[in-house]
């Protein structure tokens, strides 16, 4: 009997002392109950501290944690921050879209000569007409169409007054096609800088050029790399002519393409000024 007393107590007092120490354990293994000096947490917040921190090392990350405009602002809905640099940035978008429809020459766009249907597609535009049976459909897209300025060193001492015009020159691609032919005719053309504009008394060259030349299916968007395709960079100069006398008697001509310049800039700025708008209405989440 005395024998099973002295084990019943020893085995209490061994649970006690497990217990203790499974509740002095318990604070180092969780972080959350640890105090703020505890090993475990200090990777945290030094990391929390170096982006706060104004030192010279810090660059600008202080800017993160110092800036008291990244509370969400409670008068709107969208969740979204509201800083100072939001308001600031707002307001130029709207001193800069006013400007830029003072300077919009065409409210509606320009209407093309020579009977070409216009189909728009978000930035991507659709010229087509029907001549004798055949079809021929021009398309382009407006997206990085306005070559960059590499006179603007040489500009700089010209008043703002004779500052360029900005133009849009897109690429553009020709598929001409027939009733009785399984596939079209492409054209992928462009406009070289040294032919966008001569002189007075000069001979009056294309201002397009025609890069490249294949057979692809009829309606096809994508450019079959399977089909044979004439690069005209090597090409016999009689040949290229008859491609270019081959697409005016189609209405692909200088006048179609000067147009076509005029059409593209019309656009282009239409969705530059759309773009101002979104842009504007995202930051001030209108």
């Amino acid at each position: 009997m005395l024998k099973s007393v002295v084990r019943a107590v020893g085995t209490a007092v061994r649970l006690s002392s497990a217990t203790t120490a499974t509740a002095r354990a318990l604070p180092l293994s969780c972080p959350a109950l640890c105090a703020p000096s505890s090993a475990t947490t200090r990777p945290f917040t030094r990391s929390l501290w170096m982006l706060n921190n104004s030192g010279a090392s810090s660059g600008y990350r202080p800017k993160l944690f110092a800036s008291k405009a990244l509370t969400p602002s409670l008068s709107c809905g969208c969740g979204g921050l509201h800083t100072e640099g939001d308001k600031a940035f707002g307001d130029f978008l709207s001193d800069e879209i006013k400007e830029e429809r003072k300077i919009q020459k065409n409210k509606s766009l320009p209407k093309m000569s020579g009977g070409w249907e216009l189909e728009m597609n978000g930035t991507e535009a659709k010229l087509t007409r029907h001549v004798s049976g055949e079809k021929i459909t021009v398309t382009f897209n407006v997206n990085n169409s306005i070559p960059p300025n590499f006179e603007e060193e040489a500009d700089q001492q010209k008043p703002q007054e004779e500052e360029p015009e900005i133009v849009s020159s897109p690429n553009f691609v020709v598929e001409i096609s027939k009733q009785a032919a399984k596939h079209s005719l492409v054209f992928d053309c462009h406009f070289p800088e040294d032919e966008m504009s001569h002189g007075e008394g000069e001979e009056e060259s294309d201002i397009f050029a025609v890069r490249e030349v294949s057979f692809q299916p009829e309606g096809d968007p994508d450019w079959k790399e399977t089909s044979y395709t004439l690069n005209t960079d090597s090409l016999d100069w009689a040949l290229y002519d008859h491609l270019m006398d081959f697409l005016a008697d189609r209405g692909v001509d200088n006048t179609f393409a000067d147009e076509l310049m005029e059409l593209s800039t019309a656009i282009e700025h239409q969705e530059y000024i759309k773009f101002l708008e979104d842009l504007q209405g995202f930051v001030k989440c209108n």
